[in-house]
């Protein structure tokens, strides 16, 4: 079996010229020849980004190019980036970035002198591809914690760019007033006070510049006055596209934004004009999307005057606050036309919009925020002033239910003014306005809408499906038990927008928790009416079985998953339902995967199935899910796996879903942990012991679960098959890198406690060195960690021909007397720091076997080794270890952290359970204190003679109160 599929041709042509030297500097001369078509500059471009991603630097920063090449490179590319057009640029300029990340600024120090020397009076098109480089690179300062490091860079940026900065802002300015008349010039020029806009924030972000605090009137002034700008000539005809003024006022007011939440002491008296400018621009600006970003941008900034004791005092009347009210924030939480058009045609984009946080420059969103700050300054007064208007609309929708909009605005005002504090995307709102009531609200004046099967717009029924999301926190059970099965209900409407926020909210109830950490709604809640629910939801995903059709939506899956977990093994009467169904998706979206959270819930999904019916049914599910996830991994097929004629697979589908493959495979095995694997396993074991399988970082952590899940049940075969070597091999290859030593430690405990000594004792000094020169390499202490793990692993197997003294003698055999210095500073001090419960215990039974039959301690180190081993025994023995219950409880990963598309992507719902070496111990100090006695009793009395001899009183006492 072959794990890839066969690459295209060019494809191949291009890997092969990537391995010869100046690789990259063939494809700048590519992007830089005016003599081709753009299109093959382009492509030149994209693959010089690429490749400069993936080929730079190693992991500890050592360049992976040769050293001349590197230096050309960052010779010609700042030049080549400011001469090439627009389109090329941004890829350069990213190129740019990838660099400097690791590059900027010890090992570039001439690239702020670089762009400098290239900033001019009068070429606006050279200006903006220095600009954009210089945005590109200081725009990572903005997230970042101080440091003296970070200061340093920016210290040395600002030595070098501050002065050019100022001037070139004035000289930018001194060119859009002579240029007001000149259309394209003149939009040129304000593309590059965009760019300043951008860097002044950039270079504000951590602290006030020394340049900018000496020149903040000059500064301001010019910046107000593009506040307040316009020119026609740079206004755009279509309602929906900004123009790059709007950007420029928006940039405007996130810096002033940044510079009142900061340096309010030294923008204080600077700041007044800027608020009654914003002002001005919210109450004038039209609703045309277009004006989207400058208007929330510009209510940003009033939120941050408002969040100043000083400043927010402004807005304590009850007048002002009703002009406030009146003119910023109906106009801008009211529905548009275009809010509308978009729940209609793009119904998958308004709820993403609505319900991830992209809606953070939406205007709703922005007036939101404002609002709330001035409730969290003058709650009663605010709560009053709005509640006005929420009665009012209210009554507007009451007197005529056309006016549906009205009762839109009224659910919207209240739930801006009822919720307090952070709201969670575990928990919704937590805290509430005590000056209002959640409940009565709903009862009164949403329940009937989330009840009623016809007569409600559909926007009024998300209104009251998302009320139930938002506050979902302030309904008891028994409250619950009543609203929920009308939220269900909702699953069958027929409008895209209604059911998909039926299936957020019933994902997010089941997911809801008490205080007491319980779930509101278990097994016994969701069982009844499951297979029903599971089926509507598979129809509503399935409708369109186009690939990007039916993964678009991916909070339907993500509620298919939700409902799985709760019900935990009631899967199992479904499982033929829902194989065939999970099956039937996965063998349609990876034609083509376009939306990773889809797949990862519907993965999650397969994994539940797994934990729960694998147990029961095992051989089902290896036999149904063998061929969909072979079909992912394998296109030229040879032995005993069939192949998938019908289904070939995508180059795509193999990035993205085998590590997904590689994972739920182990899952099926563990579910079975015992008796001989099955031909369906056996075929896999060459394919995955394949050295191009493993280059990939994304694969490592599933590919060596599922290796070490096969091991144990195919050991033998796997000597017989000379694959032992291979599979150091892969040890080998994986301790070499930082980022995946752990799971070197997992390849090599599965070998290493599976097959017979005889089989591994060739190899063993091997592996040791190894692992002894990382340790010398100052790894960090999770290394050392699983290190000493490893050491108590061999250390405790001495009935399997391991043990202590196998682990020392190979010690010698690397380096005689290597083992002293690496038990005591390494070994026994790292032991105390394990803080699994099992690590714990494996440690205490290889201690206690070291101190019960190691020849080496009892003769070699009989001086402190005997001593010192049973005094960290003891200390172990303080906190014994308990044991470990079995963990049914899934934990919740907000998906937003996970990095999709970058690497590994663990699943939750099937991830491996901890291995406990030593069942059968489960009392550890009564475990001990009998196996010291016993051996004591079979060495005639030596075990007691060594605590005599060795130990201190206080030890002494200890260990012989366990003995007895």
């Amino acid at each position: 079996m072959c794990c890839r599929p066969a690459a295209h041709p060019a494809e191949i042509a291009l890997k092969s010229e990537e391995r010869k030297p100046g690789f990259s500097i063939v494809l700048l001369h590519i992007v830089a020849s005016e003599s081709l078509p753009l299109n093959t500059r382009l492509s030149g471009a994209l693959c010089f980004k690429n490749f400069i991603k993936f080929n730079w630097v190693e992991e500890d920063g050592t360049y992976k190019l040769p050293e001349s090449e590197v230096v050309t490179i960052k010779k010609e590319l700042i030049g080549l980036m400011t001469s090439v057009p627009s389109s090329l640029q941004t890829q350069l300029g990213e190129s740019i970035s990838v660099i400097a990340d690791s590059d900027f600024w010890t090992r570039w120090d001439t690239l702020v002198d670089d762009l400098v020397s290239r900033l001019t009076p009068d070429n606006p098109k050279v200006n903006l591809g220095v600009l954009e480089v210089a945005h590109s690179i200081f725009k990572r300062w903005r997230p970042l914690f101080a440091s003296d490091e970070l200061y340093t860079e920016i210290n040395h940026v600002l030595s070098k760019f501050g002065e050019p900065f100022v001037r070139l802002l004035e000289t930018t300015d001194q060119n859009i007033e002579a240029n007001k008349n000149n259309k394209d010039v003149l939009k040129q020029y304000v593309e590059v006070l965009n760019l300043l806009v951008k860097l002044f924030y950039d270079l504000s972000s951590q602290d006030l510049p020394p340049i900018f605090e000496e020149n903040l009137a000059y500064v301001t002034s010019l910046l107000h006055k593009y506040l307040t700008y316009d020119n026609p000539l740079l206004a755009t005809d279509d309602d929906s596209e900004s123009g790059p003024l709007e950007f420029v006022k928006a940039g405007i007011c996130e810096a002033m934004t940044l510079y009142m939440q900061k340096y309010e002491d030294a923008f204080g008296e600077l700041c007044k004009p800027f608020i009654t400018s914003a002002w001005n621009l919210l109450t004038t600006t039209g609703p045309q999307t277009k004006f989207d970003i400058l208007v929330s941008k510009a209510l940003h900034f009033l939120t941050a005057v408002a969040s100043i004791g000083g400043h927010a005092q402004n807005f304590n009347n009850e007048g002002i606050l009703g002009e406030v009210v009146e003119k910023v924030i109906l106009p801008n939480v009211s529905l548009r036309d275009s809010d509308i058009e978009q729940f209609e045609d793009e119904p998958i984009e308004y709820i993403r919009r609505d319900l991830e946080g992209s809606d953070a420059d939406t205007r709703r969103r922005a007036a939101t925020d404002f609002l709330r700050q001035l409730l969290e300054k003058f709650e009663a007064l605010v709560t009053q002033v709005v509640g006005r208007y929420i009665t009012h609309h209210l009554e507007l929708f009451g007197k005529n239910s056309e006016d549906w909009k009205a009762k839109d605005t009224a659910i919207y005002l209240f739930s801006a003014i009822a919720a307090k504090g952070v709201i969670t995307a575990n928990h919704g709102i937590k805290s509430t306005n005590p000056l209002i009531n959640v409940v009565d609200f709903f009862q009164n004046n949403i329940a009937g809408d989330l009840l009623a099967d016809t007569g409600v717009y559909p926007i009024i029924k998300v209104d009251a499906i998302k009320f139930l999301y938002s506050f979902r926190r302030q309904l008891t059970k028994a409250q619950w038990n009543a609203a929920f099965p009308p939220l269900v209900n909702n699953l069958a409407s027929s409008n895209y927008v209604v059911y998909t926020y039926a299936s957020v909210a019933v994902e997010r109830v089941l997911f809801l928790t008490d205080d007491s950490g319980r779930h509101i709604f278990g097994k016994e809640d969701i069982m009844p009416f499951s297979k029903d629910l599971l089926e509507h939801l598979f129809q509503l995903i399935e409708k369109d079985p186009t690939p990007e059709k039916l993964q678009e939506n991916e909070f339907l899956m993500r509620c298919v998953m939700r409902v799985l977990i709760v019900i935990k093994d009631g899967v199992a009467p479904m499982t033929d339902s829902l194989l065939q169904h999970l099956i039937k998706i996965t063998n349609i979206i990876r034609a083509n995967p376009s939306n990773p959270r889809f797949y990862y819930y519907h993965f999650e999904a397969m994994g539940t199935l797994v934990r729960y019916a694998a147990p029961l049914q095992p051989e089902k599910l290896e036999n149904e899910l063998y061929t969909p996830f072979a079909a992912i991994l394998q296109n030229d097929v040879q032995g005993e796996m069939k192949e998938p004629k019908s289904l070939p697979p995508d180059a795509d589908s193999l990035l993205e879903f085998m590590p997904y493959v590689f994972q739920l495979f182990a899952a099926l095995l563990e579910a079975r942990p015992h008796g001989p694997l099955s031909d369906y396993y056996k075929a896999l074991v060459a394919p995955i012991l394949m050295p191009a399988l493993w280059e990939s970082r994304g694969n490592v952590p599933g590919l060596a679960r599922l290796l070490t899940s096969i091991i144990p049940r195919n050991a033998a075969e796997i000597v017989a098959n000379n694959q032992v070597e291979p599979i150091l091999g892969i040890f080998q290859k994986l301790i070499s890198k930082r980022s995946t030593e752990i799971y070197a430690f997992d390849v090599l405990e599965a070998i290493i406690t599976s097959c017979e000594v005889s089989a591994i004792q060739q190899y063993f000094p091997t592996v040791l060195t190894l692992i002894f020169t990382r340790l010398n390499s100052n790894p960090p202490e999770k290394f050392k960690q699983r290190f000493v793990r490893f050491y108590h692993l061999v250390s405790s197997r001495d009935q399997s021909g391991l043990g202590a003294d196998f682990f020392i003698k190979n010690c010698d055999s690397v380096q005689e007397g290597v083992f002293t210095p690496i038990y005591l500073n390494i070994i026994l001090p790292t032991t105390q720091q394990l803080a699994r419960p099992l690590e714990r215990k494996l440690a205490v039974v290889a201690l206690t076997k070291t101190l019960a039959d190691s020849q080496a301690f009892a003769v070699k180190y009989s001086k402190g080794g005997w001593g010192k081993t049973c005094e960290a025994l003891l200390k172990l023995l303080e906190n014994p270890p308990m044991p470990v219950a079995t963990d049914d409880v899934v934990v919740e990963v907000d998906v937003d952290d996970v990095g999709f598309g970058v690497g590994f992507t663990p699943l939750n719902t099937c991830k491996r359970q901890p291995k406990d070496e030593w069942p059968e111990v489960t009392d550890v100090k009564t475990w001990v204190g009998s196996y010291l006695k016993a051996a004591d009793v079979r060495k005639g009395g030596m075990i007691g003679n060594f605590v005599s001899e060795r130990l201190s009183p206080e030890a002494k006492n200890v260990l012989v109160s366990y003995m007895r």
